[in-house]
């Protein structure tokens, strides 16, 4: 009997298994010294064990050794593999009650729980592994527009997972540890700014600018708040941002696991790699596809590589920007010769929130838009006014009005935050400067989306500016809408063209009920009953809820479309009711409205129309061969927006 043998403890009969019996034993001596020899049992695992017999010849190692389960161990990754491997069996390798057990064994995981369902727990192992090998092809896989979203974008072969996975496998132990972490981090961000893109092109019909659109963020949450109410903005910001943790927590932590999991099975891993890049090549080399879907695809790697061409392009754009806005072709004219067509009249630039070319092309409002423009035609000519409409492209879709306002007026193409920024702060004329440097007309604005400090209103040169809180107005907000546009042109009446003995206005006028979300509205009411506006309280009663709305495509379509016929009514109606031989009226839509109007419509063309009773006005623009009326035919000429100002002030002009 060797010392290892005699220095080990009976095990307790109630723990190894059945108690032997005693007549039994003293009858047998050979049983007795199988008994005396026998190791010191194991915990019970929940799982049935094979007897091992310790004999002379076996040397005393001080350590017990494991089964060989053929997959590869590494040092410092020994006890994790060890975990995930009983997990994986069904067991639970904690030593029993009052038992430090072997150096590396497992203590009771999950509170003891997995060792009292050890099933239980395998399952809930697998499961895991699962959604994270899921997460992780999500995240490869996802594209960044929700209408590209179908099941055949995720059953591709993704090349930077099969790179990926290669590299993980090839590293060292701790540098592997690192890549795993780094990458399921930045895969993390990637998926991030994928959701940040589907929310870009739902709204403004184009990917996030890393560099540029960061001030569009406080915009979307100001937007929320005016819309939805303070709880509205809180709990969705709030979603966002534990949306985003989640995001790059899950994914990181999902990258690390699969990892663990590609290293235990690495012959199987590598044999799954190989075979998918073979498949790779094979399927981009043949252009296989699921419909229009490539089955391999390199799609992140395209992702990433056009942004940093937007990124460099957007460092850029400020050196060619200031080269652009220094040539003016009238920054030199004197004062007198400007403008010398609308000497004595009164000027109104009026931009109608999200009037876009779908409005009046759409079958499904076509036909309704139609008859309210030819209304609007029929009632301005019996008024003694003429009209001729054209088209202008916006530099934006979706929002961004103000990109477009300055675009209209300063004669450069207004694209991004950094341009605007750029404007504001150089000393570029605008049309409203022109007028205002010429003397000749008292400059105002009439701004009713304005709801707090405007900084840049002084910019444009506007002598007054009549913002939502100036307008005298008491009525409700219509969600976004501070002011309707029937009041908002009542107090351009009240406040400034209806006062005697004044000087020549030039008046630059928003009108924002048709600004998103479109519900609820207003409706047109008699002149005389706008009072201070506390009528539109039981307006807005009558209207439709934008949560609702919202939950349909088609409603929002709808109500779009009666936001525009509100918006158009209320301008020709005051030019009726209040125009005379001196009024010049030039409205237009600003920028088209979001996706879910347009339908996958990208354009960016917006209707413009010319209203005047002085029949010199219209015939100082016969050259433009715009269409008679307020509706532009569809062939009608078709400008950029940047080109308006420089054409304007030449028709209007002394050569004119």
């Amino acid at each position: 009997m060797s010392p290892f043998t005699r220095s080990r403890q009976l095990s307790d009969p109630t723990e190894g298994g059945t108690e032997p019996d005693d007549d039994t034993a003293a009858k047998d001596p050979a049983g007795e010294r199988a008994e005396a020899e026998k190791p010191e049992a194991e915990p019970d695992t929940g799982a049935e064990t094979e007897p091992a017999t310790l004999t002379e010849a076996e040397p005393d190692t001080g350590a017990e050794t494991e089964p060989d389960t053929g997959a590869e161990t590494e040092p410092d990754t020994a006890p994790h593999a060890a975990a995930d491997t009983a997990v994986d069996a069904g067991q639970d390798t904690a030593p029993g009650p009052g038992s430090d057990g072997p150096p590396g064994a497992l203590k009771p995981g999950w509170f003891g729980w997995r060792r009292r369902y050890p099933r239980a727990a395998r399952g809930v192992s697998v499961g895991t592994t699962v959604l994270a090998g899921a997460l992780v092809l999500f995240a490869l896989l996802v594209p960044n527009q929700v209408e590209k979203i179908e099941f055949a974008s995720f059953v591709r072969i993704p090349a930077e997972g099969v790179l990926l996975a290669g590299l993980l496998l090839a590293l060292p132990p701790k540098a592997r540890r690192i890549t795993a972490v780094v990458m399921g981090a930045f895969l993390g961000l990637v998926t991030i700014l994928k959701f940040v893109d589907m929310g870009f092109y739902q709204i403004l019909a184009r990917p996030f600018d890393l560099v540029l659109d960061w001030i569009l963020i406080e915009n979307g949450t100001d937007f929320l708040r005016e819309t939805f109410g303070r709880t509205g903005q809180v709990l969705a910001v709030t979603g966002v941002i534990v949306l985003f943790v989640a995001v790059l927590v899950l994914t990181t932590l999902s990258m690390v696991r699969l990892t663990k999991l590609m290293v235990r099975h690495r012959p199987v891993a590598a044999r799954t790699t190989l075979i998918l890049g073979t498949a790779w090549i094979t399927c981009m080399t043949l252009g296989l596809q699921i419909g229009t879907v490539p089955i391999a695809t390199k799609g992140n790697a395209e992702f990433l590589g056009n942004r940093v061409e937007q990124v460099r392009a957007g460092l850029k754009d400020a050196r060619v920007f200031e080269k652009q806005a220094a040539v003016d072709a009238f920054a030199k004219t004197p004062p007198d010769q400007l403008l010398t067509g609308l000497r004595g009249k009164d000027v109104l630039f009026t931009f109608i929130e999200s009037y876009g070319r779908v409005a009046i092309d759409d079958p499904a409002m076509a036909q309704q838009t139609d008859a309210v423009l030819k209304e609007g035609t029929g009632r301005l000519k019996a008024a003694g006014f003429e009209s001729r409409s054209g088209w202008l492209q916006s530099p934006v879709t979706g929002a961004g009005s103000w990109l477009a306002h300055s675009t209209f007026l300063s004669g450069l193409w207004i694209k991004n935050q950094q341009r605007y920024r750029n404007l504001t702060t150089s000393d570029r004329m605008t049309l409203t400067n022109y007028f205002g440097k010429t003397g000749a007309w008292r400059t105002v604005g009439i701004v009713p989306g304005v709801r707090r400090a405007w900084p840049e209103g002084k910019y444009f040169g506007l002598d007054h500016i009549y913002d939502s809180e100036h307008l005298g107005y008491h009525g409700p907000y219509f969600s976004w809408t501070p002011v309707p546009d029937q009041f908002s042109m009542e107090a351009f009446q009240r406040l400034e063209h209806g006062k005697k003995d004044r000087e020549p206005i030039m008046a630059e006028i928003i009108l924002a009920s048709s600004h998103n979300p479109w519900s609820p509205i207003a409706r047109m009411i008699d002149w005389d009953d706008l009072g201070d506006g506390s009528v539109f309280h039981r307006i807005k009663k009558e209207g439709t809820n934008p949560t609702e709305v919202w939950k349909d495509p088609e409603k929002v379509r709808t109500e779009y479309r009666r936001a525009i016929e509100y918006s158009i009514r209320s301008l020709t109606e005051w030019v009726e009711r209040y125009g005379d031989e001196d009024t010049v009226l030039v409205f237009l839509g600003d920028h088209q409205p979001v996706p879910t109007v347009t339908a996958g419509d990208t354009g960016k063309d917006v209707p413009i129309t010319i209203v005047a009773k002085d029949k010199k006005v219209l015939d100082r623009v016969a050259g433009w061969n715009w269409t008679d009326g307020l509706k532009p035919a569809a062939n009608a000429p078709r400008w950029g927006m940047d080109k308006f100002r420089d054409r304007f002030m030449t028709a209007y002009g002394p050569q004119g």
